[in-house]
């Protein structure tokens, strides 16, 4: 007959001076083990088997290991109704279930690596940095899923806002990372839902209103008119800049990534990278024209139109992202410049285009159409993005409420 204990592993000491809970399972005289958590000595009780409640998650803890002292006590029941053999080290796997004893910045590490195969280079470096703040707001120890509860993410929320000074959106942002985790843990069965901190009455995640300011078709006109050195730095982050807006607000990422095979009968057909939505776009004059600035440096139809990615690895997505990083960073350096000169007293950035055309379309275009130009999956999304740019109605109605 086998046995089960929770105890603290002696023989495992690490540097921090914490030893693991495990759960010993005995079976013909062979133990075999699964460590639950990590404490110091002084929180063990070794006469009752649990943890003492000057722990600050004793409660947790105990439900912990004794949820798992009744799946092993299962188990083996189970394997002695039905007179089939087992071993311990047969139960302890079964318990295991292949992810179950990871912890959650374990767990996030394994998540971390998926991003990167996958070549969401962006998405990896914002996250990993949201899951170290929550690393450091614990003093970097590691923890089950089961304590991340409503309590911690509300001194983690006033821990970002007193101690990082950082914004309530990207507060938000590093909630959500957390609650992907924990919902991707619940999928893997690494934890129970109802273990789960989000939602209904419990932590919820809701963006700030953010103003959006796009530029004037005056302001653009300015921008256009300027007289600036062809050839120079500041004359090709102004195309790249203009090449974004005449096409509906193109994304950076995907305008360095145009390529003289991607225009057919006066077309630009490309695949979106952020949704991967294929997309075709009947090129404008103005286009016209600025693509063909660059027309002598063509050196096959595979090659890029703009110089940035010309010595990119193509089949390295991170050194795609790193060279297109640096190339925006240099775009909104000169904007700034652009902006001095043009007498704009707006900030202007690369995602400013974007703005721009949805600012200057306004309500001349219906949202079906605009939903289309920017490739948005829901027509919702674009109704809401659109509403910061028109203003019309009810400037209107104020005006009316004061003609008196």
């Amino acid at each position: 007959m086998g046995s089960v204990k929770a105890i603290l592993y002696k023989s495992k000491k690490r540097a921090d001076e914490k030893f693991p809970i495990a759960l010993r399972i005995i079976k013909d005289r062979k133990p075999s083990y699964i460590y639950l958590y990590w404490i110091e000595e002084k929180h063990w009780d070794q006469k009752k088997s649990k943890v003492k409640n000057s722990y600050h998650s004793a409660a947790r803890l105990n439900n912990l290991i004794l949820k798992k002292i009744t799946e092993a006590d299962d188990l083996i029941l189970n394997f002695r109704t039905n007179k089939k053999p087992y071993s311990s080290s047969k139960i302890t796997s079964l318990l295991k279930g292949g992810n179950n004893s990871k912890l959650f910045f374990e767990y996030s590490e394994q998540y971390f690596q998926d991003l990167s195969k996958l070549g969401k280079h962006s998405r990896l470096i914002s996250e990993q940095g949201r899951i170290k703040h929550f690393k450091e707001f614990l003093g970097n120890k590691d923890i089950p899923f089961e304590e991340i509860d409503q309590g911690m993410l509300k001194r983690f929320k006033i821990y970002l806002a007193t101690s990082r000074k950082v914004s309530e959106r990207s507060i938000m942002n590093s909630l959500i990372v957390i609650r992907t985790l924990f919902n991707l843990g619940i999928k893997d069965g690494l934890v129970d839902q109802k273990y789960y901190p989000f939602g209904k009455n419990k932590i919820k995640i809701k963006f700030p209103e953010t103003i959006k300011i796009g530029l004037e078709e005056i302001e653009i006109n300015a921008i256009e008119n300027l007289d600036l050195s062809k050839g120079s730095t500041i004359w090709h982050s102004r195309n790249i800049f203009l090449f974004s807006f005449y096409l509906a607000g193109m994304r950076v990422s995907d305008v360095l990534k145009v390529k003289w095979s991607d225009i057919k009968d006066e077309r630009l057909y490309y695949r979106m990278g952020k949704n991967k939505k294929v997309d075709s776009l009947k090129i404008p004059l103005k286009v016209k024209m600025i693509i063909g600035y660059y027309e002598d440096e063509k050196r096959s139809p595979e090659d890029f139109i703009f110089p940035e990615l010309k010595k990119a690895k193509e089949n390295d997505s991170r050194d795609i992202y790193c060279k297109t990083k640096t190339a925006t960073k240099k775009f909104n350096k000169y904007l700034d410049e652009i902006a001095q000169r043009a007498k704009i007293d707006k900030k202007i950035t690369m995602h400013i285009a974007r703005h721009s055309f949805g600012n200057i379309a306004g309500d001349k275009i219906s949202p079906h159409m605009l939903q289309k130009l920017y490739r948005h999956s829901h027509l919702s999304t674009t109704i809401g993005y659109q509403g910061n740019f028109i203003h019309k109605e009810a400037d209107n109605a104020l005006e009316s409420v004061l003609d008196f």
